[in-house]
Formats: structure tokens, sequence, C-alpha cells
């Protein structure tokens, strides 16, 4: 059979035209778009001042002159400081305190949790302290714990008590600045535990009561397992919070008295932009000794994230 012309032979089908680069790689980086403007305000606000903290630390600077560069001369200040040792020791009597927040939060979602003659009244009333002022906390604790006219000692006289002076007193101070941080604290935990409540699922539930698992059976082997993500925000929130308070020990007492109720953060205030001389340098050193114990803390939660996401 002979060849047909050059002009009537079939042509081959044309390809797909070749994909821009960006069409290859849309699904990859549209993400990172939407991440971008985040992680630049983060870098901007947040990483970098942190850096910006561990070099300043480094040097003798009241925030105008000139600094001079003094090594670690700040942390060696620092580690013969007995107001550093204070507040040290109030940030974990802090630390350990305000994890109180957790239960009472859990125990009172449990009760709010169900069906009784107005349960929205109760609701509103506990959930009031989440929404108020730090500042407001501190004003009315301030007045509640006043040794002349405050409801604490009111209270104490019906029983016969002497009034108290719980701000003015080192020994009761800190713990009395604690009490009114776990007010909007435990409201913090309670809504937490009762969004977890409502993602129980009903049929475990029902499962454990044909098992005959009743009050703290059922609490601790079928409702506090389904609970754990939300207990694992509420410690990550308390325990950071405990560990940057400063708003109510500004309001409360300003450190006093005679220092007793600072912690690290009021500290690193007074120090850098208080009566103390405006020592930036010893400011920063402060904070970054704060920054590297909160990075504990951090760094372990970020590993108990991970490790859960793999296993799952």
């Amino acid at each position: 059979m002979a060849p047909l012309p050059p002009s009537t032979a079939p042509r081959p089908a044309p390809g797909p035209a070749p994909r821009s680069w960006w069409r290859r790689n849309q699904i990859a980086i549209t993400p990172w778009l939407f991440l971008a403007p985040g992680i630049l305000f983060f870098a901007v606000y947040v990483l970098i001042p942190v850096f910006q903290s561990f070099n300043v630390s480094l040097y003798e600077w009241d925030g105008l002159g000139a600094a001079e560069y003094v090594g670690l001369r700040n942390y060696e200040e620092m580690y013969w400081d007995d107001a550093f040792y204070t507040s040290l020791r109030n940030n974990v009597i802090w630390l350990v305190l305000y994890l109180l927040a957790i239960p009472a939060g859990l125990a009172i979602a449990l009760f709010l949790n169900q069906t009784v003659t107005g349960i929205r009244i109760y609701k509103s009333l506990f959930f009031f302290p989440f929404v108020i002022s730090q500042v407001v906390v501190g004003l009315v604790f301030s007045w509640f714990y006043d040794p002349s006219f405050g409801l604490l000692n009111v209270m104490l006289g019906w029983f016969g008590a002497g009034p108290v002076n719980v701000l003015g007193d080192e020994r009761y101070v800190t713990y009395g600045i604690i009490a009114a941080g776990l007010w909007p604290q435990t409201a913090y935990c309670m809504i937490l535990y009762l969004t977890g409540l409502n993602a129980v699922d009903p049929e475990q539930i029902e499962a454990g009561r044909l098992d005959n698992a009743k009050g703290f059976r059922m609490l601790w082997h079928i409702i506090l397992p389904q609970l754990k993500p939300a207990t694992f925000i509420a410690f990550v929130v308390t325990i950071i919070g405990a560990l940057r308070s400063f708003d109510l020990i500004s309001i409360m007492t300003a450190g006093g008295p005679f220092g007793q109720s600072r912690v690290l953060s009021f500290y690193m205030f007074e120090v850098a932009l208080s009566e103390y001389g405006f020592r930036m340098g010893y400011g920063a050193a402060i904070a970054v000794v704060l920054f590297l114990i909160m990075l504990v803390f951090i760094t372990y939660f970020l590993w108990s994230m991970y490790r859960e996401e793999r296993g799952r």
C-alpha cells in the first residue's frame, strides 16, 4: 500500500500544555501565604525581642545613654540578690497554688452541666469573673481584705476573731493575691470543662452505667479521659498565667510589704522601669531567667502534643 502524501498524513494529538510553576506548587504554597502575616508579626514582636533581651542582658544600660558591655555581670549580681530569690520563691508558690483552679473549675463545670432550676443564673454568676478586668479583680479584693471595713474582717468579727491585714502582712500577702487570681482563673477553667463536657460521648456514659459505674468511678474512668484535651489546655494556660502574673500584684500591693509579694515579672519591671534606676540590663537578665523557666514548660507541652499527634 502506498504511503499517504505528507499533507494528508495523520498528525499526533497535541499533549497537555505545560503547567506553570504556580499551578504545580499551589497546594503546597497557599497555606504558607495565609500563615505569612502571622509568622511575620510573631517574628517581629516575639522572636526578635527575645534575642534582643539576651543581648541587652549583657550590658549596663539606662535606656537612653550609651550601653556598657559587662558580660555576665548582671547574672552574677542576680545570683547574690535576695530580692530575686524572694521573687522566685513567690513564683513557685503561685505555680503550685494556681493549679487549684483546674479541679475547682472541673467541679463547678460538673455542677453547671446538670439540669437544675435557675442554672442559667448560676452559669452567669460563675462566668462573671472571667469577663471583668484583672484591675477590677484587684480592686475588689483590696476592698475585701481591707482591715477597717473589708468584708473578710467583718466575717471574722462574727466569730470573735481580730482584724487581719492580709495585704499588709508579709506572711499572708502572697496567698491573698493568689486567692484573688484564682477567682477569674477558676472561671476560665470552668468554661474549658463545660465545652469539653458537651463533647462527652453519651454512649460511653450509658455503657458505664450498665457496668454499674457511678459517682467517682464514672468520673475517673469515663468522663475524665474524654476531658483530656480540656485538661491539657487548662494546665498550659494556668501554668503560664502563674509564671507571668503581674497586674494583680501591681494593683493590690505594688510588691509590698517590704517587697515580699514580688514575683519575677514585677521585679523585672521594678528594676528596669521603676525606682531602682532604669537598669535595663539587669531587668533583661531577669526576663531571660523567667523566659527560660517558661521555656521548660512550653517545651514539655509541645512535646506532649507532638507525641499525642504521632500516636493517632
